[in-house]
C-alpha cells in the first residue's frame, strides 16, 4: 500500500553545524507513527521542514507517492497536512471558536462573520472530542491545559490526511488524554494517519503502531511497536543503557519537613491535609482541575487561602506572599517553565540568578563576579550544557531548562522542594537526572513535594502518595501499596 507520506535522506545545517543529517521516515494511512528521540535529536527540524517553515538542504518528501516541496504551513495544509505544536500560540483576547477558524470564518450573505454558525461548529467539535469547554469563552480565561486542547480541536478542524501531534498531552491531565487518544482512534479508523512525538513512552506504547528514532540528527531506526519492548526503545533514544528509569536512593525520616491541615480555597480545593517528612518525595496526583496545583499557589503564596495550617518543620507559618514561602526554605517549579518558570530572552546566568539578587549584589550594582561563580556552580553541578553561561536560555534543549530551573532554586539552598510537573517535555535521559536530583536533594535531608499526571513517574518516584478529586483528598497511600489501578480509579 502507497504510505500517506514518505521522506528520504532530510538534511539541514545551521551556520555550518548539522541538525538533521538524515532524516527517514514512513507513514501508513490508518496507523499512528511515534517519532522518538531525545532534545537535540533532529525531531522539531525534522517537522518544521516537513510543516514548510524551513527550507530543506537536501532530501525528498513525499505525499501519496508524489514528490512535494512546501514554502510555508499553508501549502502543507493545503496537501493536507496539519500539526498541533508544542509551543501554544492563542489569541487570547478571542474566543475558543474565533480561534478554531482564525483565518476560515464563516461569512453571512452579506459578507460579515457568521459567528452563530462558527460557534455551532466549534461546539460540536468540542463535545465530539469530549473536552468539556465552552466555544464562546475567551481563550484568556482558560488554564493551559485548556488551551492545548484548544490548540488540538483547531487542528482536527481542519479535516487533514496526515496530523503531526508535537507533545501533546504535556500539559493536560489523563482523563483529557484518555479523550484524545479516542478521537486519534477514530482518525484511525477513518484512514488517516497520525505521527506522534512526545517523551511519554507509556503514551507511545498505548497509542502508537509504529515507531522511528532519531539521535543526533540523524535516523536509527524503525519498525513495529509491538516487536520492541521500553528498555529496548530507551537504548535506542539515548545510545546508551539506562541501569534503571527511576533513580531513588532516598530514605524518609520521621521528621516533620512541610505540614498541612484543612487547607481551603473556596471552589477550587476544600480540606487538604497531608504532611511530607524530611527524606521524603511524597506525590500528588490527579487528573486536570482537581485542585493540585492550586495546592502549590496557597503554599507558595500565589493565592490566599480560606482556611487551613502550614507548619515547616513542625512550627506554624504565614506565608501571603512568595517572598515569605522563600524566606521558610521554600522553592517553586512550576508546570510552565517558559510562561512562569524562565525569562527565555535572558541568559543562563541571569535565570539562574534571579530568585537569589540580594545575596549577589553589591552597594549600587550586582556583582558580577559573585554571579559568575553562581552561575558555574549550578551549570556544574547540574550538567547543564550551554555554550556559555551567556547564551540565551531559550535556546537550549528541555531538559536543560528544566535544570536551570532548578540551578536557580538550589542556589537558595532550599529546604522544601514544590515540584509541579518536573519532566513535562524532557526526554528520558534528562528525565533520569532530574530523578537524581530529586532523590539525591531528599537524600540530604530536604523535602519534596512532586505534582505529575504521569502515573509511572509518581509510583516510581513517590514515598508515599495523596489523591486528589475534584479539589478535595480521597486517600493517601504508601509506595508498597500504590498501583494504577487504584490511583486512576480514585481520581475518576
Amino acid at each position: 500500500m502507497e504510505p500517506l507520506l514518505e521522506v528520504e535522506g532530510l538534511k539541514k545545517s545551521f551556520g555550518g553545524v548539522a541538525a538533521l543529517s538524515n532524516g527517514r521516515f514512513r507513514l501508513d494511512a490508518g496507523s499512528v507513527h511515534a517519532l522518538c528521540g531525545g532534545n537535540g535529536a533532529g525531531k522539531s527540524t525534522f517537522l518544521k521542514i516537513l510543516m514548510g517553515i524551513l527550507p530543506r538542504d537536501a532530501g525528498t518528501i513525499r505525499r501519496r507517492g508524489e514528490a512535494v516541496s512546501f514554502s510555508s504551513p499553508a501549502d502543507a495544509l493545503a496537501s493536507g497536512i496539519a500539526i498541533i505544536e508544542q509551543e501554544l500560540s492563542p489569541v487570547p483576547h478571542m474566543t475558543v471558536a474565533e480561534n478554531i477558524f482564525l483565518g476560515r470564518e464563516p461569512s453571512t450573505r452579506f459578507g460579515g462573520i457568521d459567528f452563530r454558525s462558527m460557534n455551532r461548529a466549534a461546539q460540536d467539535l468540542l463535545d465530539r472530542l469530549e473536552f468539556g469547554i465552552r466555544a464562546t469563552r475567551t481563550m484568556m480565561s482558560l488554564t493551559v491545559a485548556q488551551m492545548q486542547l484548544v490548540e488540538i480541536a483547531k487542528a482536527l478542524s481542519h479535516d487533514a490526511e496526515v496530523i503531526f501531534m508535537d507533545e501533546p498531552t504535556s500539559a493536560i491531565g489523563e482523563r483529557e488524554a484518555q479523550h484524545l487518544f479516542a478521537a486519534i482512534e477514530r482518525l484511525k479508523a477513518q484512514g488517516r494517519g497520525v505521527v506522534y512525538v512526545s517523551h511519554r513512552l507509556s503514551e507511545i506504547f498505548q497509542i502508537a503502531d509504529s515507531y522511528t528514532v532519531f539521535r543526533d540528527g540523524a535516523y536509527v531506526g524503525s519498525g513495529a511497536l509491538a516487536e520492541i519492548d521500553r528498555p529496548a526503545l530507551i537504548r535506542m533514544i539515548v545510545g546508551r543503557e539506562l541501569a534503571e528509569e527511576y533513580v531513588k536512593t532516598n530514605v524518609p525520616t520521621a521528621a516533620a519537613g512541610l505540614e498541612v491541615e484543612g487547607l481551603a480555597r473556596p471552589g477550587l480545593i476544600e480540606d487538604v491535609s497531608f504532611s511530607a517528612h524530611k527524606g521524603e518525595i511524597f506525590g500528588i496526583y490527579g487528573l486536570m482541575g482537581s485542585g493540585r496545583t492550586e495546592i502549590f499557589e496557597a503554599l507558595f503564596g500565589l493565592a490566599r487561602p480560606s482556611a487551613g495550617t502550614i507548619r515547616v518543620e513542625g512550627k506554624p507559618v504565614k506565608v501571603a506572599k512568595p517572598a515569605d514561602a522563600m524566606a521558610l526554605g521554600m522553592a517553586l517549579v512550576t508546570e510552565d517553565r517558559k510562561l512562569s518558570g524562565l525569562n527565555l530572552l535572558g541568559s543562563v546566568r541571569a535565570n539562574i540568578c534571579m530568585a537569589n539578587l540580594p545575596a549577589l549584589g553589591g552597594l549600587l550594582a550586582m556583582n558580577a563576579g559573585k554571579e559568575a561563580q553562581a552561575s558555574r556552580a549550578m551549570r556544574e553541578r547540574f550538567q547543564i550544557k550551554a555554550a556559555d553561561d551567556q547564551m540565551r536560555v531559550g535556546g537550549l534543549s528541555g531538559g536543560n531548562q528544566q535544570k536551570v530551573v532548578l540551578g536557580k532554586w538550589f542556589l537558595r539552598n532550599p529546604k522544601i522542594l514544590l515540584l509541579d510537573e518536573p519532566t513535562r517535555g524532557v526526554d528520558v535521559g534528562a528525565k533520569r537526572e532530574i530523578y537524581r536530583i530529586m532523590s539525591d536533594f531528599a537524600e540530604g535531608g530536604g523535602t519534596v513535594v512532586m505534582i505529575s499526571s504521569e502515573l509511572d513517574e509518581v509510583l516510581g518516584m513517590s514515598d508515599r502518595i495523596l489523591v486528589m478529586k475534584a479539589g478535595r483528598p480521597v486517600g493517601t497511600y504508601a509506595r508498597r501499596d500504590a498501583n494504577a489501578e487504584t490511583l486512576v480509579h480514585l481520581s475518576t
